[in-house]
């Protein structure tokens, strides 16, 4: 059972970006972040934005891993960016190396996590994305583990004063 948890409603793909850099600033050790919902919910948005907050360069343009599954990106932590869409079976997650990029300190954002079956996280938040209207977009974002409840307090606060400005 989630530790916490709080629901945003975004309205454009720039505020879902803005959820993730907020999000990403708030991040101070390595954490898994677990994405679901379905093609064009928001999820890549989100992790560019995470990526932002986490101070990878700008040089380095975010994109979905659909094709190459892992990508890594240098900033204040390693951001690890995994698609899972195209994984059938679980033995094709030992293959891409997964196991390995879990025992990273890193932040690892897996997009498709529920391909994910049975695998347990002692830590992690789990984004539940949806869409609900053409540019509309609803996070419920659960917190595992005290930590993980820290930083979505965190993100709350910050995102109450982001929808007042």
């Amino acid at each position: 059972m989630a530790d916490k948890h709080i629901q945003i409603t975004t309205h454009s793909v720039t505020e879902t970006q803005q959820v993730g850099q907020t999000l990403g600033a708030g991040i101070h050790q390595a954490i898994i972040i677990a994405l679901t919902g379905d093609l064009g919910s928001g999820k890549t948005a989100f992790v560019q934005g995470l990526a932002k907050g986490l101070d990878v360069p700008e040089k380095y343009y975010v994109t979905s891993p659909t094709f190459t599954l892992i990508n890594e990106y240098p900033g204040r932590h390693p951001l690890f960016h995994v698609d899972l869409y195209r994984i059938k079976h679980s033995p094709e997650l030992a293959e891409i190396g997964l196991d390995e990029i879990l025992k990273e300190d890193a932040v690892i954002a897996i997009e498709w996590a529920e391909k994910l079956l049975g695998e347990t996280f002692s830590s992690h938040l789990e984004l539940r994305l949806r869409i609900i209207g053409e540019n509309t977009r609803q996070f419920d974002i659960f917190a595992y583990g005290h930590r993980t409840g820290d930083l979505l307090k965190a993100l709350e606060i910050q995102y109450k004063k982001m929808i007042k400005s």
